[in-house]
């Protein structure tokens, strides 16, 4: 699947300080309520909301602010360091862009599988082929049943 320039080479982005390296030389500015947010995204890896790590920063530094979380975050997808992803009809998710994924969801249970680039190559392909139009994978999940709610 191609990249998008919606979606930059983060593929060397593993650990804090390859974040950070990425964050300076993309002339993003390295912060304090930056580097936790970086760390809460780094220690679990799984989707959360701004307001679940903007919880997890705020316990370690209170005086963060919210907006100071999402501004954050805004920064931090801007330069190809983070994603979000709007899985199903709760507020956005986020993750780290190196490891973007595609997302089902159950529309019954709210189980939710990642799914691997690969399964939206041909969805990808005939998007550009008939509409010339080139989708995001990561940034929507597909709606289903799950197999246990089929």
């Amino acid at each position: 699947m191609t990249r998008s320039s919606a979606q930059p080479d983060t593929a060397g982005v593993d650990s804090i300080e390859g974040a950070l390296a990425l964050l300076r030389e993309r002339g993003g500015r390295v912060t304090s309520s930056r580097v936790l947010l970086l760390r809460a995204l780094f220690d679990s890896r799984r989707h959360r909301t701004a307001e679940e790590l903007g919880a997890e920063v705020q316990a370690k530094t209170p005086e963060v602010h919210i907006s100071t979380i999402y501004r954050n975050l805004d920064d931090l997808e801007r330069l190809g360091i983070v994603v979000h992803a709007h899985l199903g009809h709760g507020p956005a998710t986020y993750h780290l862009a190196a490891g973007a994924h595609g997302h089902f969801v159950c529309e019954e249970c709210g189980a939710m599988i990642e799914a691997p680039d690969e399964i939206f190559e041909g969805l990808s392909r005939s998007a550009r082929s008939r509409f010339d139009f080139d989708i995001n994978p990561h940034h929507f999940a597909v709606l289903g049943r799950c197999r246990g709610c089929q």
